[in-house]
């Protein structure tokens, strides 16, 4: 089968077209400068420009392209994560409309920053009520365009990310001040983070592509977040570093401005509809998740 994808050589986007360039899949990447990659016999790299009507038959769009949310938020920032996003997404929903035939499922990156921050809720896809913070906008504004796919009679996914673990991200990030043997728990430490495994991540997007009664909203995040203080503890032991030193929710805040918050605030996500399918986390578990990508024993 052919799929089309945007974001297709970052982090989550590449481990997905590995994934099915290993099911036997054809991928169509959509990238602003094709010509700097070489197309394989299991990838072809193209542009908007490209003459959609002129693929093959396209099962399955996924959209992963957006501003990093890494780096201070000034407003220039803010407006180009939410406006690359918007954009983006709707130069996808005009390339699935000059498509010969509609694709059967269409995924869209999201992710749980829809549902605000709390230390005391859980949330799950059953939950309708966005947070009121900038994140939250942004994933209403973002999904409420991808919502076009479904007006066009497009099974739609709304892959709501939380932390995503491996080599690439935000982990290596979080992991330096372990490593220069500064690490500890930040702020309270109570704080809430819905995390995920990589591979996992993958192979619930693979999941999700070839399960036809499964739609709207679903959260990519382990079944057991852990609080702030025991993520930071867990990490250092996989790293074999002491965990000691609490850095204040303050000093986050004054280095990093409001970008703070996603390492400050968080929010207790269940997988609820991933749970309610069957589908099997490869590292349900916090520890053997970071000792597979440590390669800790």
């Amino acid at each position: 089968m052919n799929f089309l994808l945007t974001g297709g050589t970052g982090f989550v986007g590449k481990k997905v077209t590995e994934a099915l360039h290993d099911n036997g899949h054809h991928t169509f990447i959509i990238t602003r400068t094709p010509d700097k990659y070489e197309n394989t016999e299991k990838t072809t790299y193209i542009d908007f420009n490209f003459p959609m009507e002129e693929l093959p038959l396209i099962y399955g769009v996924i959209n992963l392209a957006g501003e990093s949310l890494f780096g201070y938020w000034t407003e220039k920032k803010k407006e180009a994560i939410l406006s690359s996003r918007i954009s983006i997404t709707n130069k996808v929903i005009d390339t699935i409309k000059r498509l010969k035939e509609k694709p059967k499922v269409f995924i869209n990156g999201s992710a749980v920053g829809f549902y605000g921050n709390s230390n005391e809720l859980i949330f799950t896809e059953a939950t309708k009520e966005a947070g009121s913070d900038f994140l939250a906008d942004v994933v209403v504004k973002w999904e409420a365009a991808a919502k076009q796919a479904e007006e066009l009679g497009i099974r739609t996914v709304y892959s709501r990310f939380g932390i995503i673990l491996g080599h690439g991200g935000s982990l290596p990030l979080m992991s330096l001040p372990i490593k220069l043997f500064a690490g500890g728990k930040i702020g309270s430490g109570e704080q809430w983070l819905s995390w995920i495994h990589i591979d996992d991540v993958v192979r619930l997007m693979y999941f999700c592509l070839f399960h036809e009664d499964i739609s709207g909203a679903v959260n990519f995040t382990a079944p057991k977040p852990k609080r702030n203080k025991e993520f930071m503890k867990t990490l250092a032991a996989a790293l074999k570093r002491p965990y000691w030193l609490t850095t204040p929710s303050f000093v986050i805040q004054t280095v990093t401005g409001e970008t703070g918050q996603l390492i400050t605030k968080g929010q207790y996500v269940i997988p609820q509809k991933a749970l309610d399918h069957q589908f099997q986390f490869s590292y349900p578990e916090l520890k053997i998740a970071l000792e597979q990508i440590f390669n800790r024993d």
